[in-house]
């Protein structure tokens, strides 16, 4: 297993390098000037603005200052905002809090309705519940996060008015009466983030159980004398897992790209909001630490998907 792990990594961290150095490519001959907002501002002398040019770094050649910021993340550190003048690290750490609050319980939300929902689908083939769950993922598949949001915001903030569509970040959880309002507030991306993933998951879980119970292991089993519940359980579902697994490993970085929508509709202060903002304004060193948060996420759950295939198959480990 150790040496399954070792040749993973050692795909791993070349692609890591790979990716940041094309997205450091394209964002510095991007047309995008972090200095633009001074252009039109009269006041700031021409002088000035390459002083400040100057001091940011920017007047040197491009592949300098990638060996540089890759060498300083490398070292742990992730550079200064152009902008804010404070550290990346510091507002990557103050929004991450409200994303994980909000991205990570909706996936998890999402699995946990995906499993028992794709095992009931499958397992009841052609039945009324398996129609009715399969319209269901279907309808949640389709329809995309920004109108489910929106719809969700006119029926319970405007027509109802029983939640806020507005996100507090400022709130503290330090008696009932705080949770309950953190609660509330944290329903409606949840549930549009969570109902969105569960839907994907469904589809993949019924569509690879499907593939496993007609197999000779499975009658064998039956044959047994086994009952239903340990067939699916134990047999069918665990080698109906492999694919469903790459899925859910893959679409946790996927999923933090896919809020960034979720966190504008309802202003969460998480870190899509933070790339968004930074790419109007041309702050470099944040979009690239966002974006390498990201291609680090893509890798290190593509080396655990592969890992727990291991888990599940023991015969992959020695492809």
């Amino acid at each position: 297993m150790g040496r399954y792990v070792a040749r993973r990594l050692l795909v791993a961290i070349p692609t890591l390098i790979a990716i940041s150095f094309v997205m450091y490519a394209i964002l510095a001959l991007a047309p995008i000037d972090p200095l633009s907002q001074f252009g039109v501002d009269p006041r700031v002398p021409p002088e000035t603005r390459e002083r400040i040019r100057e001091a940011l770094g920017l007047n040197q050649p491009w592949p300098i200052r990638y060996v540089k910021w890759i060498t300083a993340m490398v070292q742990g550190d992730f550079g200064v905002s152009f902008m804010s003048r404070s550290s990346v690290s510091d507002l990557i750490w103050q929004r991450l809090p409200n994303t994980l609050a909000v991205v990570g319980v909706a996936y998890v939300v999402g699995v946990l309705i995906a499993m028992p929902a794709g095992i009931v689908s499958a397992v009841r083939r052609n039945s009324a519940m398996d129609h009715v769950i399969s319209s269901a993922a279907y309808v949640g598949f389709s329809v995309p996060t920004f109108f489910t949001g929106i719809l969700l915001i006119i029926i319970f903030s405007i027509k109802l008015r029983w939640l806020g569509f507005i996100y507090d970040s400022t709130l503290k959880v330090t008696d009932v009466p705080s949770l309950i309002e953190q609660l509330k507030q944290s329903i409606m991306p949840i549930s549009v983030l969570g109902l969105f993933d569960a839907a994907v998951l469904t589809r993949y879980v019924r569509a690879s159980l499907l593939e496993n119970l007609p197999l000779d292991y499975v009658r064998t089993a039956h044959a047994k004398g086994l009952g239903e519940r340990v067939v699916v359980l134990r047999h069918a579902l665990r080698n109906s897992l492999i694919p469903v697994v790459t899925l859910i490993a893959l679409g946790v970085p996927t999923v933090f790209g896919g809020a960034i929508v979720t966190e504008q509709i309802f202003r969460v202060p998480g870190i899509g909001e933070l790339l968004v903002t930074s790419i109007g304004t041309g702050d470099t060193p944040v979009v690239a630490s966002v974006v390498m948060i990201f291609a680090a996420l893509v890798v290190g759950f593509n080396l655990l998907a592969d890992v727990l295939y291991a888990v599940l198959d023991p015969r992959i480990r020695y492809s």
